[in-house]
């Protein structure tokens, strides 16, 4: 069924609140955005110095320099802050606990190398996978601290290869070979190497003791290899600057500030294997006031990701991720490039991403959430993005990531909204380039509550589909030009008040299909044209879609 009736359901064209404030930085290229950021502050340091050698510390890569980084901090501390300096060398020590009013400075040539032996760890009260749970003290790990810094050109490692499991099909059969003539046990299936048996039976052991109430650190000694630490955890900590080092190899998440304000982090490198489960790059956590730039990553998980704890704890805790820049950063391996999600119950708002680089990325910029979740994401600005060779979609917001109906493809099941439902809203996307994908833009929204309010302009991509969208409402794409393998450039599916103006591209088998419609809820689209490239001819409708839905007209 072909449209040539121009007939069209009018655009809801309703704002959302917007929050206007007075700051250094404001975002002037699209004038929908009305919020400004905060100037982030930084630390400030006495200018006191210790160096880690003048308290015993060796730098051979065998002795271990727990104490003399310990005194070395508590030296500082009783001057009133300072600055440790870690000088060239492989610094082998357990965890490092830092506190207010210190930098760690790790010179070009320093190696601090973390302990690999899970009974160096004690077991504290901290946060986990948006939730409060029992792990192991983190490497690098601060907890109501202010005025905290880590500099230098030096290398934290955190020895993650002695605590994540590793799933056979991530790697060749050499280093699984190999993986397996360094110990360890094999599950029932032979699919999931672990480092330990206690590792591997931590899992069922922890969820039985949460239903047992069990609720102290002692109660969970036995699960001691299995509660993997991220590597760098500070816990409602103020005025945080990363500035230089290199962080690689963590057990868990890499970098992970939590319920924290006033963050800086700039000109870092984090690493870890593509193959480490849990390997996340940076996890920016139910924190506010934070700049992010010049870093670089190549992470096993996602990269650079926004989150506010998960489901009814997060919602309790009800403290968003909040006034977040990130600027110039280049992302080199991950799940996802930019994510927000899945761990989003606390809302994630007022955020500015520019000038990124995304290669090889599973995905660029990831949304993602379920049902369950509730939270709000609204007022996110987009702009100035080059990816190249990723593998799904450049760009993806995800609904069904797990909950209700799982993991997998959008459907229309309705159920009823919530506290517990997820809303997405007032994102603007603008000046991406994508040079090879699966999907160019993918949308599975809710049912019962789409995507709203998200523009994305001048956006080109060359992949195998174009736009998909399911459960979208006030959606604009505009100077969009898709190079596709397949046709049509766009499909629309349950969805409301759709604007295309100036829609460009072929498909490869050039049947002139530019726009499909489906579904008995869609309505309102139009399309823009000057030149006519989207003809009435050039649209397809499904039998239930209203003759109505759709016009197409020049500009």
């Amino acid at each position: 069924m072909f449209y040539n009736e121009e007939a069209i359901i009018g655009i809801d064209r309703r704002g959302w609140d917007v929050l206007a404030m007075t700051s250094k930085w404001e975002s002037t290229n699209h004038t929908d955005c009305r919020w400004s950021m905060p100037e982030v502050l930084l630390p400030e340091i006495p200018d006191y110095a210790v160096v880690i050698t003048d308290f015993g510390a060796v730098g051979d890569g065998r002795t271990d320099n727990t104490d003399a980084f310990r005194q070395a901090i508590a030296c500082c501390v009783n001057a009133g802050g300072g600055k440790v300096v870690i000088p060239p060398g492989i610094w082998s020590t357990g965890p490092i606990k830092l506190a207010s009013r210190l930098e760690l400075h790790a010179e070009a040539g320093a190696v601090v190398q973390f302990s690999k032996r899970s009974g160096d760890y004690p077991l504290i009260a901290s946060q986990f996978e948006g939730k409060p749970s029992i792990r192991c003290q983190s490497p690098l790990d601060a907890e109501d601290a202010e005025h905290l810094a880590i500099t230098g050109k030096g290398v934290f490692d955190g020895g993650g290869d002695a605590w994540r499991p590793v799933k056979r099909l991530k790697v060749t059969a050499k280093q699984w070979d190999n993986l397996q003539r360094t110990g360890g046990v094999l599950d029932k299936e032979g699919d999931i190497w672990w480092p330990s048996v206690a590792a591997m039976e931590g899992a069922a052991l922890v969820e039985r003791l949460i239903g047992e109430g069990k609720r102290e650190p002692k109660d969970y000694l036995s699960c001691r290899d299995f509660l993997r630490p991220n590597l760098l955890s500070f816990r409602r900590c103020g005025r945080v600057l990363l500035d230089g080092p290199t962080f690689q190899n963590s057990p868990a998440w890499n970098l992970h500030p939590w319920a924290s304000e006033h963050v800086t982090i700039r000109n870092i490198t984090v690493r870890n294997p593509w193959f480490g489960q849990n390997g996340d790059g940076l996890d920016i956590d139910s924190c506010r006031y934070v700049a992010v730039e010049g870093c670089s990553f190549d992470v096993g998980d996602d990269a650079i990701c926004l989150k506010s704890g998960k489901d009814e704890a997060g919602r309790t805790l009800s403290m968003p991720s909040e006034y977040i820049s990130i600027n110039n950063c280049t992302v080199y391996h991950g799940h996802g490039g930019f994510v927000i999600g899945s761990e989003m119950s606390g809302g994630v708002r007022y955020v500015h991403v520019s000038d990124c680089n995304f290669m090889g990325t599973d995905i660029g910029l990831r949304f993602k959430s379920a049902r369950g979740r509730g939270g709000v994401v609204e007022d996110i600005v987009i702009e100035r993005i080059r990816m190249t060779d990723i593998a799904g979609e450049a760009i993806s917001f995800h609904l069904f990531y797990e909950g209700v109906e799982g993991s997998g493809s959008a459907r229309d099941e309705w159920f009823p909204a919530t506290a517990q439902t997820p809303v997405f809203r007032g994102i603007q996307i603008h000046d991406v380039y994508c040079d090879g994908a699966d999907i160019a833009l993918l949308v599975n929204g809710l049912a019962e509550m789409p995507l709203e309010g998200v523009a994305v302009r001048r956006f080109t991509a060359s992949s195998r589909q174009g736009v998909i969208c399911h459960h979208v409402n006030r959606l604009t794409l505009e100077d969009v030009a898709l190079y596709t393998e397949e046709s049509p450039l766009v499909r629309l599916h349950q969805s409301r008040d759709v604007d295309i103006i100036r829609l460009d591209g072929t498909g490869a088998n050039n049947d002139g299909m530019m726009l499909a419609l489906s579904g008995s809820l869609t309505a309102g689209i139009q399309c823009r044209d000057p030149r006519t490239a989207v003809t009435q001819r050039a649209v397809w409708a499904a039998p239930d879609v209203d003759r109505n839905a759709a016009i197409v007209r020049p500009v």
